[in-house]
């Protein structure tokens, strides 16, 4: 390998880097795949000319080769290589003419679930059944380029990946002007999350348009009505006009709630989390829903300790409160009860959290403070509750839209809590009731006993 492709290799290689800095996920996984392709193949094609294994032993015998590369320079782009090849995301597969896999990163042994040994050495068809793989290498054999090649896997999940795969022209090849490959290289970039998002994103649509067409629809059918004459019919005015406001009201609410949300996801809600006194907050939210609370003959109940302190954003928190009671208030019985409790320094970790092991020893645990919002409604029913806090998802769609509800108070309530660096969760009983949970990172400073 001579020096002048290794000084082209290197400034790739910084390229791929400044690449994965970048701050758009799309953007960092397009850039540092065209960046991996450019300086894998101008590497693997020296391989093809000349196997470094050879190299190495050559100058080790003979210093002064013909490029006048020392052993210290190839030993070190080896190692180069190696690193940014284990280290790349992508998935990189060389294969020889005969369809013969020759050379392989660990990214590429996740894609085809090989946890041990190696890809090398393997033909493509024992490695993958998969004709659009097979097809992309094969093309690329015969000297076509093949890019944006969607490729799926379903084993042990889901992943969706986009496979560029280059002929590897050695320099005999394109010298001579021939148009059979050597060998073919192949880059596989997961978008798993960008389709993921993408899904999101149109399901997102899909809801804020139904959302929005509801109440619009109402507004222009009740101006109609009033404009054909029903404006001079007093009762029946006041009657459109209360519909008709309570219908805008919906969307002023709403697009608030999409603003808001849209915004503490994107980071730009900052929580200024300090020592707060909970007793307070909970009165104000049990004042401000009040009349809500007494004319669905619903009562409110603080049972939080006058004392108790917990370490979170006053107003951020007051916010998630107000949400989860008005939530208890929308789906309790008639004559219901919905009550604030209170629990400080309960030990947990995430191991535990998640019902796979009990925690071994005090060093092992975190401290966390419980805000527990408990009503004597009809309760929801289990295969609701792990979608309970998506976007707009409802259990009684028509109930809650009656109730006036936006479906995006209790996603709400879940990125607030995490932006807090804690979380929140939701267990029920049918015809008992519900209790939700904010866990919320324990005051500094408090010993766990």
């Amino acid at each position: 390998m001579s020096k002048r492709t290794i000084y082209f290799v290197v400034p790739c290689l910084v390229a791929l880097v400044i690449a994965l800095l970048l701050p758009s996920f799309t953007a960092r996984a397009v850039m540092a795949g065209l960046v991996s392709l450019v300086a894998a193949i101008l590497v693997v094609e020296t391989l093809l000319n000349k196997p470094v294994r050879e190299t190495l032993q050559q100058t080790s015998v003979n210093s002064n080769s013909q490029d006048g590369e020392s052993q210290e320079e190839i030993f070190a782009l080896g190692k180069l290589f190696e690193a940014t090849m284990s280290g790349m995301r992508e998935g990189l597969l060389v294969v020889d003419k005969d369809m013969r896999v020759v050379a392989s990163n660990k990214a590429a042994h996740r894609l085809f679930n090989l946890s041990h040994g190696k890809l090398d050495s393997q033909r493509l068809t024992e490695l993958t059944r998969n004709p659009a793989v097979y097809g992309a290498f094969l093309d690329a054999l015969k000297g076509t380029e093949r890019s944006g090649v969607k490729i799926e896997t379903h084993a042990p999940e889901r992943l969706v990946f986009d496979l560029r795969v280059v002929p590897l022209m050695n320099a005999v090849g394109r010298a001579a002007g021939g148009q059979e490959a050597q060998g073919a290289l192949g880059v596989f970039i997961d978008i798993t999350r960008i389709e993921r998002l993408e899904h999101v994103r149109q399901e997102f649509l899909s809801n804020v348009s139904h959302e929005l067409r509801t109440p619009l629809t109402a507004i222009l059918a009740f101006i109609e009505t009033l404009e054909e004459g029903a404006i001079d019919d007093r009762e029946a005015s006041h009657r459109f006009l209360s519909i008709i406001r309570r219908n805008a009201t919906r969307m002023h609410d709403l697009i608030n709630d999409i603003l808001e949300l849209s915004a503490i996801e994107a980071g730009n809600v900052q929580v200024r989390a300090e020592q707060v006194e909970l007793s307070p907050i909970v009165t104000d939210v049990i004042a401000s829903l009040a009349s809500k609370a007494a004319a669905a003959s619903i009562v409110l109940s603080n049972a939080v300790a006058r004392d108790a302190m917990v370490f979170a954003d006053a107003r951020r928190l007051e916010q998630m409160l107000t949400n989860l009671v008005e939530n208890g208030i929308k789906f309790n019985r008639e004559n219901g009860v919905v009550t604030i409790k209170f629990e400080s320094g309960v030990q947990t970790n995430e191991k535990r959290r998640s019902g796979q092991e009990p925690i071994q020893s005090k060093s092992e645990a975190a401290e966390r403070d419980r805000i527990i919002i408990e009503d004597t409604g009809e309760g929801i029913p289990a295969q609701h509750l792990e979608r309970l806090f998506e976007r707009f998802y409802r259990v009684d769609r028509a109930r809650s839209r009656d109730m006036g509800g936006t479906g995006l108070g209790l996603a709400i309530v879940k990125h607030l809590a995490r932006a807090h660096g804690g979380e929140v969760s939701v267990s029920s009983e049918l015809g008992k009731g519900s209790t939700f949970t904010i866990e919320l990172p324990a005051v500094p400073g408090r010993i766990i006993h």
